[in-house]
This record gives structure tokens, sequence and C-alpha cells, in this order.
């Protein structure tokens, strides 16, 4: 037998190395399926009822966030369409806060299906993000759609604090059952109040990879739409969009300006009375996630109108081009057949599946005056940062983020300018040293359910770290 010298020997192992890495790491490889822990094929979706043929693969399941609480969260993977093994990890994440990801995110905006209107079935959303990435839905924080607690005052103490840290242990604990993943790309993306969720959950994750510098997570970045930012700004900006929108009077304008103290929190009687005026009275019966677009007639008739302006999101009641989507889901997903083809309430929570909880919305202990403080940090440790806005909703309006972001003070590296989506422009865009800001034309609080084909445009050029293309 030939010895190989010592130089050959050492490129020898090095392609070895290599070769057993990537046979680890390919998910579609023989070798790495049977490498593959047991709760992970236990979390596979076979289909779901009603669903159409499909080539990638899908999982759900819970995963434990805190054992003495009793503590878990429901998660939905739905891999790229292809090459899943090539690509990079995306958590989408739905705000509220008490809103499911499953509802909003996967079923009615950027998820692989859309459900009919008879509830009896699935059909393809070819604008799906799953074409670009793996895409993972979390319901957080516990008491979500399907998460859970066993400690039944966990309902009442929710925050910012704890779902950030409950989001990271989930990561953690989701990664070691799907090792694939491990070292991937990853990304964070959301909206609405995510806007606190998706750079709390991002800071949490640099100070983790500082202090476990042996199994770091391999985050690269942030996006968010339509994103809960600061409290007075937001506030302050929204009431413009709404007078600047003619969807308030000059002297509900005025009224809200002069009764408002949008420096606290705690906010007076006659401020108060100002804006239901301006939401009961003015508005009428649109639907002010998407202020051109129908307001479903059923939630019209069923659910009394409730609009609150604060620093939390108010309650999300209907959006889209098809208003009444939301009901679709808390149909769907009610059906017994489907939670157990999603491994879904296996410990029979005593109330039914809902899109978002009323409960957390109204006992939310602890929510940031402002993220921006947490913006500066993350620019300077280099995450890649995106923030979006559909321009007709009214609900976190486009103005208000400008006026949130203009505070970060940043210095501009491409001045605005129109993007574009096929032949037609898809909004506008500025690039700023360490983010980029971008509105959607003709889009709503829900970006890719409004304007499917110009939010995976965005979601394209998000993940390739490229500007928003400009006219050929």
């Amino acid at each position: 037998m030939a010895i190989l010298p010592r130089k050959s020997m050492m490129v020898f192992l090095s392609s070895l190395a290599l070769l057993l890495l990537s046979l680890t790491t390919n998910s579609t490889n023989v070798f790495a399926k049977t490498m593959v822990p047991k709760q992970q094929e236990l979390d596979r979706i076979s289909a779901l009822p009603g669903q159409p043929p499909v080539s990638f693969s899908q999982f759900s399941g819970y995963v434990t966030v805190n054992e003495h609480h009793g503590r878990a969260l429901f998660y939905w993977l739905t891999e790229a369409a292809t090459c899943p093994q090539e690509k990079p990890l995306v958590l989408w994440l739905n705000g509220g806060p008490g809103c499911s990801s499953v509802a909003y995110g996967a079923s009615e905006e950027l998820g692989p299906f859309r459900i009919n209107r008879t509830c009896s079935s699935l059909y393809l959303n070819k604008y799906s993000w799953n074409r670009e990435a793996n895409i993972l839905f979390l319901e957080s924080p516990a008491g979500v759609g399907f998460s859970y607690t066993n400690t039944s005052s966990d309902l009442k103490n929710s925050g910012d604090k704890r779902t950030a840290q409950d989001a990271l242990v989930f990561l953690l604990n989701w990664l070691s059952r799907f090792p694939q993943y491990a070292y991937r790309e990853f990304y964070i993306t959301g909206e609405s109040y995510a806007g606190h969720y998706v750079p709390q959950l991002s800071k949490e994750i640099v100070a983790y990879n500082k202090a476990h510098s042996e199994s770091t997570i391999n985050l690269k970045g942030f996006m968010v739409g339509n994103a809960v930012t600061d409290y007075y700004y937001d506030n302050i900006g929204t009431v413009t969009y709404w007078w600047s929108h003619a969807m308030i009077s000059d002297r509900t304008y005025l009224s809200i300006i002069s009764h408002c103290n949008f420096t606290v929190k705690t906010t007076s009687k006659q401020c108060e009375d100002a804006i239901n005026y301006a939401t009961d009275h003015d508005f009428g019966d649109i639907d002010p996630y998407s202020i051109y677009t129908p307001f479903c007639l059923t939630m019209l008739n069923n659910t009394k109108r409730h609009l609150r302006l604060k620093n939390t999101l108010l309650r999300r009641r209907a959006s889209g081009y098809d208003p009444c989507t939301e009901n679709y889901a808390e149909k769907y997903y009610n059906r017994p057949d489907v939670q157990k083809a999603m491994h879904a309430n296996v410990t029979r929570i005593p109330y039914k599946w809902t899109a978002c909880s009323d409960v957390l919305f109204k006992y939310w202990k602890d929510s940031e005056y402002s993220v921006l403080p947490t913006y500066k940090e993350l620019i300077a440790a280099g995450l890649r940062i995106w923030v979006f806005s559909g321009d007709t909703d009214s609900v976190v309006p486009v103005t208000a983020t400008r006026l949130s972001l203009n505070h970060l003070n940043l210095t501009i590296k491409t001045p605005w300018y129109p993007w574009y989506s096929g032949s037609q422009v898809g909004g506008w865009t500025e690039v700023y040293d360490g983010l980029t800001f971008a509105t959607v034309r003709g889009a709503g609080h829900e970006v890719p359910l409004i304007q499917a084909e110009r939010g995976l445009t965005l979601f394209k050029s998000f993940l390739a770290g490229k500007k928003l293309p400009k006219p050929n």
C-alpha cells in the first residue's frame, strides 16, 4: 500500500472532512435521514386535510420553553419548495400582542397555502415565501393559538421581556431537534407588534452568541413591516395619517392633538373620547388595516369594532382583499382532523383556537416605550436590517414608521427612489448606513396578502442583501 506524502495526506483528510460535513448537512441525503432525531420525524406532516400535492416537507408540533410552568410553543415549518438544504431559515412572527402566525402569516400572507371560503380545502399561494427560504412560523407567546401554558397566571403576566426570552429558548431547543439547520443562515421577519418581538429577539440572540461562541445561532439580519416602533412617534404619525388621508375631520384632528399627550403612556378621558369619536364616527365602516379594500360584513355584524391608539397594536379584526379570511382560519384550525394532522392541541386546551388572544392583549405587562435604542445596538452589531410599510395601513402607518426612523439620524447611502416589481412601481425606498427602508405601494397592514408579488420581490431582495430593483 502506497503511503501518501504528508501534504497530500492533509489535502485528502480535508476533502474527507468536507464530504462528511456535506452528508450531515444535506437534508435530502439518505445518510442524513438516518441521523434525524426521532422527534423531528414525529413532527412531520404527511398532508393537511384538503391540501393540494406539494414537493416540499412540512413539520409542526410543540417545543417546551419552560418545564416548571409547562409553557410550550407551537411551530409550523414549511421547507423551501426547491433545494431546502441550500436555502436559509427564516422565522416569521405576527404581533398583536396575542395574534397567531399560523392564522395570519402562514394562512393568508406568505405561507404556501390559502384556505378556501368553505374551509374544506386549501389552495396554493404562488407567491409563497418558501420559494426562497425555509419558513418557520411560531405562535408566540404561550396562550397564542395552539401554544399553551399549564400555569394560568402566565396568561396575565406576558410581556415583551418574557416573550423574547421564551423565543430564544424555543430556537435553541428547536435547532437541537432540527440539527440540519443549526448553522444555516438565519433571519427573523414579522409585522405589526412584532416590531417589538423581532428586534428584541435579535438582541437576545446577539447577547447569547457573545456568551456562547461554541454554539452560536447564525443570525444575519431581520426585516419588519408596518412595525410598532416608538410610542410617541407612532401615535403622532398615526393621527397625521388619518388626517392626511381624509379619514377624520379637521375638528377631530385638532381635538386629538389638543387633548392627547403622547409623551406618556396613560391617556386622559378627553383623549380617549377624541380617539373614540374618530374611529366610531369619522371612520365609517372601513377596514383600518387596509383602507381601500372592502370590510368583512360578517365581522361588521358580529364584532364590535374596537380601536385604541397605544403602543401595543390595535386588536386585529379584519384585513385583506377578501376581508373575511380570518374567519376561514378560525374554522379550519378548529377542525379535529386538521389538529390531528398538525400534531396540535395535544393537551386539549380548554378553549377554541382563535386568531388572536384577547386575554394576552388585555393583560400585557411590559412593553418598551421605544425600540429605537435596540435598533442602534443591532445596527452596531452589523445585522442586515430592513423596515417596510404597506402604504394603505392606517393602524401602524407609513407616516409613523418614517417619523420613528428619522430619529435614528442615519446617514443616507442611496437617496429615495421608486423600486419596481415587474413593470410597475412596487413602492419607494431609501438606503441608510445600517438600515434599508421601503414602502409597498397599495399594500395594507399585511403586505404579502394585499400585494403578494411585490411582497415576494421585497423578500427576495432582502435575503440577497441587494437594493430593491430599479426599472430596466
